[in-house]
């Protein structure tokens, strides 16, 4: 079945499901890339340096894996459709308050409590659709889905192109509050999972005993995303201060450069989230980050802009290309009981042990005279083979269908 055929098969009620989870890992996404773009404006303001408010990207991705775990339980007692209302308001209003940050401390603090409610958002949003969407149309769909990263990338990319020149970075925050609009269409339009439901009729067991059950998966599960995590955010993060600093670029060139990648990252997720389909989750993975390696050096060592935006658009789309499988591939590997928190918490304790990333380049490119090229070039090199082992040698269960015996098998299916 092609892409448009599996998105035409899906009924009104599950294009809802889509668009609204879709719409909610964008926003959230947006609320996040704000800051990769005013770390710079914001270190002059504190009278501080880049990688003292880097720390800001650190404590929230730290803090996701407590929101994936909260809020995930919340999503397995209460529901999925309730749980992501409450993350989306949450999220909204940390980023607004973000905006009245008085100094670094402030605005730290703030950044860290915004992580929390971000780290839910992914694993709900997740489980609701991939739970309500037929065995299929998997693939495509969870393209759409973790395109809603690089597409709030891009939106942020947009606003800072558009309008950081007069609203400047407080501004920026203040924006971010919109997503708290989309709570009114999830509340009208959205269904509860039908998994949920028919488990919540048969009860449940504690998630700590299930997860005793997975301990190899899980382990794997935590180790491959925090490999994708660092790909992810080792070619994002700090690629604009890259662009402002080394490469000495205005707001007007790194934002577009970044319109351009971020389109890359949407078309190479919707494309190897399909063919991940075809040929199977694992191969698609290892395919998509190989083809990261040979591109890496052009993302960096382009010379001018225009060449610069070709590698990047390349690299992000076999980087975000890779993490279009991720949602339906963690989703069939969770367990029934437990797939509001499993897939989340497994994603962001990646985040957690990867949360350290940003910090880590831009102390680096401190080190070496401000070269952040070379920070990213390795990190991207390295964490991209270590994506494809992990994956090649790990589980998989592509098209298990949800609710049934083979879903609750504890240690998951291994294929080749």
């Amino acid at each position: 079945m092609s892409a448009f055929e599996s998105l035409r098969a899906l009924s009104h009620q599950q294009r809802n499901t889509v668009i609204a989870s879709y719409l909610a890992w964008t926003l959230d996404a947006f609320d996040f890339f704000i800051l990769v773009f005013v770390l710079k404006h914001i270190a002059d303001e504190f009278h501080t340096d880049v990688p003292a408010v880097s720390v800001a990207i650190f404590l929230t991705l730290a803090m996701r894996a407590v929101g994936a775990l909260v809020f995930g339980l919340a999503a397995d007692r209460f529901g999925r459709r309730v749980a992501l209302m409450a993350d989306v308001l949450l999220y909204s209003l940390f980023e607004f308050l973000t905006g009245f940050s008085t100094g670094l401390a402030m605005f730290l603090v703030l950044r860290a409590f915004y992580g929390i409610a971000m780290g839910g958002e992914w694993g709900v949003g997740a489980s609701l659709v991939m739970e309500s969407v037929p065995e299929e149309s998997r693939g495509i769909v969870s393209g759409i889905l973790q395109a809603g990263y690089p597409s709030g990338y891009l939106v942020a990319s947009i606003v800072f192109f558009l309008l950081f020149p007069v609203i400047g970075w407080r501004g920026m925050f203040f924006v971010g509050a919109l997503p708290a609009l989309l709570v009114l269409y999830i509340r009208r339009n959205v269904a509860e999972s039908p998994v949920f439901l028919k488990r919540q009729a048969e009860g449940r067991r504690p998630f700590l005993t299930i997860l005793r059950q997975n301990i190899p998966l899980f382990v794997w599960s935590v180790l491959l995303m925090t490999a994708f995590n660092l790909l992810s955010h080792g070619t994002q993060d700090i690629y604009p201060t890259f662009l402002e600093t080394q490469r000495n670029y205005d707001s007007y060139t790194t934002g577009a450069i970044a319109i351009v990648y971020n389109i890359g990252a949407i078309c190479g997720g919707l494309y190897f989230g399909q063919l991940s389909q075809r040929i199977g989750r694992k191969r698609a993975i290892v395919i998509a980050a190989l083809l990261a390696v040979p591109v890496a050096p052009i993302w960096v060592h382009a010379p001018g802009p225009v060449l610069l935006a070709v590698g990047a658009f390349v690299m992000q789309f076999f980087v975000q290309g890779a993490w279009g499988i991720v949602p339906a591939h963690l989703n069939e590997l969770s367990p029934d009981e437990v797939r509001g928190t499993f897939p989340g918490f497994a994603y962001q304790l990646g985040n957690l042990f990867a949360s350290g990333n940003a910090t880590m380049q831009a102390g680096l490119a401190v080190r070496w005279n401000g070269d952040y090229a070379t920070a990213l070039l390795i990190v991207a090199s390295a964490v991209a083979v270590a994506v494809a082992l992990l994956s090649g040698f790990g589980y998989e269960k592509k098209d298990v269908r949800f609710g049934t015996q083979e879903a609750e098998t504890p240690q998951g299916v291994l294929r080749s």
